[in-house]
């Protein structure tokens, strides 16, 4: 297999903190998105949607989703189990990871893509567009990570992890999620200590050195 990469992707980060967890090594080759790499062939057939991570395995499948990827390894590569080992460990972790990337991520990735110049012509994640960067979207998706911290708050007051005591697979989204914050100069210490406390804990583990 090998996995095709972007070292400076927030996805693509998220599977490489994975592999780390893991002790996993897999063959990577680096594309350049930001010049077009993965526009070209065979890159474009391989994976139409035109993001980085996708793997590709032995037979040639693709898998082009950076949880999918995950998700493939840990069946794998089940220790340590980073997607839960039971059935209410995997539920509870799956509605976690839901919850950060539909109320966190997605409307943060939109946020950053609206308001960083760098990201002008490539609002929509793979592609090359001419739709213009929106300043409503910035507004908008700043209110809805503010809603969304304010529910996370309390539980993660209470929790060590955000799936619970160990850390999963929902602490390496819920990082991308909350680092987002950064660029759009967001007050997380100030308005959400426990989430500020756990975002802390999580940077300084040794995969998020990556």
């Amino acid at each position: 297999m090998k996995l095709y990469d972007f070292e400076l992707a927030a996805n693509a980060q998220r599977v490489r903190v994975f592999l780390a967890e893991k002790g996993l090594e897999v063959p990577i080759e680096q594309l350049n998105v930001r010049d077009d790499d993965q526009f070209a062939e065979p890159f474009s057939s391989m994976n139409p949607f035109h993001c980085v991570p996708f793997l590709q395995l032995d037979d040639g499948t693709v898998i082009a989703e950076s949880m999918s990827i995950c998700r493939y390894l840990e069946e794998l590569h089940p220790e340590p189990a980073l997607f839960g080992r039971t059935a209410e460990e995997r539920a509870v972790i799956d509605m976690w990871l839901r919850r950060f990337e539909l109320d966190g991520f997605i409307p943060m990735l939109h946020a950053v893509r609206n308001h960083v110049p760098m990201f002008a012509g490539r609002v929509v994640p793979g592609t090359r567009t001419d739709l213009p960067q929106l300043p409503e979207m910035v507004t908008r998706g700043k209110e809805m990570m503010e809603i969304f911290l304010g529910r996370v708050e309390p539980h993660m007051a209470q929790n060590e992890f955000v799936a619970g005591p160990e850390f999963t697979v929902a602490d390496i989204t819920g990082f991308f999620t909350v680092r987002m914050t950064v660029p759009m100069e967001m007050d997380l210490a100030t308005s959400y200590p426990a989430v500020a406390a756990w975002f802390a804990k999580v940077s300084a583990r040794p995969a998020f050195q990556v």
